[in-house]
């Protein structure tokens, strides 16, 4: 079923989440393409992050990250994209002690020639905790005009209390940035009132809300936008089946609900798959152009 919608703004893509396998070969010529595939098979939250952390060790040098970066700047565009704010996992790139300043420098470049426009959302790992998070939150505001628009926090949303993030929160707002979270993608609705009060702009997933009528109604009438991945929801477990993604109650709760791809060389989606897929959901037209509208009003670089 195809969709005539033309979704031309992605919110929620992860840098490292989008290779896919054939490009991990290349960074890696000890992998097998078999192997490759292997890394994506999973079926769970868990399983997923091991998928995750696979493909980052292959990031192995800055031209790595831009080798990922163009890759990704070329599947957008040829879908139609015309603006991406790209998620980049920094925690991850001082975790493995790589030059953070050399990987953001390929990264940059690689923007530059890349054929849409491309803003960044520089990510830390909750699993790692407060301090790591706050030097990196340093060191994006540094950067912050350079295409950084936002500091988020991913990971695993249980690992970690929030209140461990709330100083590299502050240094990320004060230093200009919005604050762009995961938070109720597989734990409960206070993860994502947690990080409502703490400031979030936007939330990454944030499906869990809809347990909470008080919480919808927060999110609708402070216009805070949730990033929805069904895709992603479904290969993580987080749902178990499109038919019982909570999108459909999310949105007529009036949320300002986007669809994104997430990681999409580990889940073999795309954008336009996933505007395919909520048609498929009994989504009109209308309702699709909103979404796809509600996320070119929610972009923070246009």
């Amino acid at each position: 079923m195809a969709t005539v919608i033309q979704a031309d703004t992605e919110l929620h893509v992860h840098l490292e989440g989008s290779m896919e396998p054939e490009l991990l070969c290349r960074l890696d010529s000890t992998l097998t393409l078999e192997e490759a595939r292997g890394l994506y098979r999973f079926d769970s939250f868990a399983g997923f992050i091991e998928a995750f952390k696979g493909a980052v060790r292959r990031l192995q040098t800055p031209e790595h990250y831009a080798m990922a970066a163009s890759a990704l700047f070329d599947s957008l565009a040829g879908q139609g994209v015309r603006y991406a704010e790209v998620i980049f996992s920094a925690g991850v790139v001082e975790w493995k002690r790589q030059s953070l300043d050399e990987v953001w420098g390929a990264l940059r470049e690689a923007s530059g020639q890349a054929p849409l426009t491309v803003r960044w959302n520089v990510d830390v790992v909750r699993q790692f905790g407060g301090e790591p998070a706050e030097r990196v939150a340093k060191w994006a505001v540094r950067h912050g005009g350079e295409g950084i628009v936002s500091f988020g926090i991913g990971g695993d949303e249980t690992s970690r209390a929030a209140g461990e993030f709330a100083r590299a929160v502050a240094i990320a707002k004060e230093g200009g940035l919005k604050f762009t979270p995961h938070a109720g993608e597989t734990s409960n609705a206070e993860n994502v009132w947690e990080m409502v009060r703490m400031g979030a702009d936007r939330i990454g997933h944030g499906i869990r809300a809809v347990s909470d009528p008080s919480l919808l109604r927060e999110l609708r009438d402070r216009g805070i936008a949730l990033e929805v991945c069904p895709t992603s929801n479904v290969r993580t477990g987080a749902v178990r089946s499109l038919a019982e993604h909570p999108l459909r109650a999310l949105f007529e709760a009036g949320v300002m609900v986007t669809l994104n791809s997430d990681d999409p060389g580990i889940f073999g989606c795309t954008l336009a798959g996933e505007f395919e897929a909520a048609q498929g959901m009994g989504f009109s037209e209308q309702e699709l152009s909103q979404m796809a509208e509600n996320a070119r009003r929610s972009a923070f670089g246009l």
